[in-house]
Parts: structure tokens; C-alpha cells; sequence
């Protein structure tokens, strides 16, 4: 093995470990949201906050900061320390995974730095705006949970929404990474792969509209509105959007709670559909057996997510169901970039054996 492969394969472990703690934090974060956990803990210190309180007199400093928070004189009032618990256990866990993530990329950075393993400036490049995109990350956590510390005990879905993008944006470019050092690209896109670029693309900027309306639907709690499907209740299209509409305009779009869950709905019917006409297209082109498989993945894990969706709605948001479609969106989200990567990646020692 070469000492550019061997560097490669070092930092691809690397790198992976990192996507594997970002995935872990998006599924943590789920769960946070859903067990209305977030807004446990009032402070922000990302140094020390990494020890939680480890005695009676901790536990009660901490349960006194809670309790001046609008969260508990609006809502919580009734809490005990017991119950204060646990709802800090997973604000504390899905903080406390992010500043892991931060160590875990800062010093195998600086060993790969300093042994001189990092070969290219364009990978240097890259790992500085991984570093810069999880910094970033952290901050507009804070600036989230800062939403709902003020007034009303809720966080913004718009900040919720910029918090979840920009997770996954994270993820998404350690992934493409990876990928890059793993499959370097041997030759060009073929004239089939071309046109299914275009198609791949189109549904990347579709399923990132879908997650951000999840965001929104998640926020504004929308997912709870009605347990039925397709329909809204008894109606297909619910009467309290053309009311919003005359009220609010265009920010019923995003603001008004049936509009932003039909949107949701819908939206998921057009990705599904939009999938299948990219599947029925690679069909009628030639293919290298790994991007074959790779449009059967996409094609599976839409599956699955849309399944999800469904049962989420009809058994009102279960926290199980609601984490489990979160982590469907972020390996959906896998698929569609692992289908553009190897579309316009192909290597050439591999036959062509779809038709």
C-alpha cells in the first residue's frame, strides 16, 4: 500500500467517525425536540458545560437557573427536580456529542497536520470548512434555544430549520468528502449519466425543501393537527389555509400550521414521484453495476422514509416513529448524494452491465 493510500484510508476513518457523531447528534437532537427537552438547560458554556452536576447542591444551582426561564413559569411550573432530570439528561447528551465532535476533529487534525499526511491544499481546504461548518453549527444551536429563553417557551422553527440544515449540510459535505477519497473520479460523466445529473440534482433541491418543511412541521407542532392520511381530517384541502391566506398573505407558507403540514404532505408525494422517474430513467440507460446499486438504495430508503411519514401521522408523532423519520431524512439524504457522486464519478474498469 502506498503512502497516499495509506494517509487516504487513515483519514477516510477519520472522517467517518465525524459523519457517524453528526448523525448521532441529528438522532439526538430528535429525540430532544420530541421529549420538549431543549430548553432545560439556560446557559451556554462550551468549555465547562462539558461536566454536568455531579452533587445535590449542582443539581439544585442548575434547577434554580430552570426555574427562572419562561419555559417552567409558563409550562413546567409543576416540576420537580426528578423530572427536571431527565429532560437535562438529553440537552446535556445532545450538547455534549457536539463538543466530542469538536475534539474529535480538532486533534487528529493537528497530527495529520504536523505529520505532514494531509497531501493536497484542496483537502487542507476542505477539512479548515468542515472546521469552520461545525463551529457554525454550535452557534446557531445556541442562537435556537436563545428563542425560546425570552418570552414565549418555543423555539423559532425558522431557527430550528437553520439548526437542522445546517447539520446536515455538515454531514453532507464530510460525506462528499469521503467519498472523493475513497472513489477518486477516473473519467468523466458518460452521455447517459449527464442527463440523470440533471434529474439528481433537481431531486437534492427538492428533498432539501422537504426537510426544511419538516423542520417547520416539527417546530410549529403541526405534525399533531390530524391523525389521518392522505386527508386532513375529513378535508383534502383545510379551509384554515385560505383563511390564513387572507390574513397573513404569503407567510401562511411558512407560518400558518395546516399550510405548512399540507405543504409537507405533498411535498413528500412529488420527491416519491420524482425518485421513481429518476429509477425509470437509469433503467433506460447504461449503467456500471455501482451506480446501479446505488439508484436501488435511493430507491429503497424513499421507500422507507415515506412509510415513516405515514405512520408518524396516524400514530401522532410517537417519539420512536419521529426519530426514526428524522434519521430516514438524513439517509435519504445519503442516497441522493451517493447516486450525483457515483453519476458524474465513474471508473473505468468497471463494465457496463445495464441496459
Amino acid at each position: 500500500m502506498s503512502n497516499n493510500s495509506k494517509n487516504n484510508k487513515q483519514i477516510i476513518i477519520w472522517l467517518a467517525i465525524g459523519c457517524l457523531l453528526v448523525a448521532t447528534m441529528v438522532i439526538v437532537g430528535g429525540i430532544t425536540r420530541l421529549t420538549h427537552s431543549g430548553l432545560s438547560m439556560v446557559t451556554w458554556k462550551p468549555v465547562t458545560g462539558m461536566i454536568p452536576p455531579l452533587n445535590e447542591i449542582e443539581w439544585q444551582t442548575e434547577f434554580t437557573k430552570y426555574k427562572t426561564s419562561p419555559e417552567y413559569l409558563k409550562k413546567n411550573y409543576h416540576f420537580t427536580l426528578e423530572e427536571f432530570k431527565d429532560i437535562f439528561f438529553w440537552e446535556y447528551l445532545h450538547r455534549l456529542i457536539g463538543r466530542v465532535l469538536g475534539i474529535v476533529f480538532f486533534f487528529p487534525f493537528l497530527y495529520f497536520l504536523i505529520k505532514k499526511k494531509i497531501k493536497s491544499k484542496k483537502l487542507l481546504k476542505h477539512l479548515l470548512i468542515i472546521f469552520f461548518l461545525g463551529g457554525l453549527q454550535g452557534l446557531i444551536g445556541w442562537y435556537m434555544v436563545k428563542s425560546g429563553l425570552v418570552d414565549n417557551p418555543a423555539v423559532s422553527h425558522y431557527r430550528l430549520a437553520i439548526h437542522l440544515v445546517a447539520a446536515l449540510t455538515l454531514f453532507s459535505y464530510i460525506y462528499w468528502i469521503i467519498l472523493s477519497l475513497k472513489f477518486p473520479k477516473k473519467e468523466s460523466e458518460t452521455k447517459d449519466t449527464k442527463k440523470l445529473i440533471f434529474n439528481t440534482k433537481i431531486l437534492l433541491f427538492l428533498a432539501s425543501l422537504q426537510i426544511i418543511y419538516g423542520a417547520f412541521v416539527a417546530g410549529l407542532k403541526a405534525g399533531l393537527l390530524h391523525n389521518t392520511y392522505p386527508k386532513m381530517g375529513a378535508e383534502w384541502f383545510p379551509k384554515m389555509i385560505s383563511e390564513g391566506f387572507k390574513e397573513n398573505g404569503i407567510l401562511t407558507l411558512f407560518e400558518n400550521h395546516y399550510a405548512v403540514m399540507f405543504i409537507h404532505r405533498w411535498l413528500a408525494l412529488i420527491v416519491f414521484s420524482m425518485v421513481l422517474i429518476l429509477v425509470f430513467k437509469a433503467q433506460n440507460s447504461l449503467l456500471s453495476l455501482r451506480q446501479k446499486k446505488a439508484i436501488n438504495f435511493l430507491l429503497i430508503t424513499i421507500g422507507f422514509q415515506f412509510t415513516l411519514g405515514v405512520l408518524t401521522i396516524l400514530y401522532n408523532v410517537p417519539v420512536v416513529l419521529g426519530v426514526l423519520h428524522q434519521f430516514g431524512a438524513l439517509v435519504f439524504l445519503v442516497s441522493i448524494l451517493t447516486v450525483l457522486y457515483f453519476f458524474r464519478n465513474v471508473k473505468s474498469d468497471e463494465s457496463i452491465v445495464f441496459h
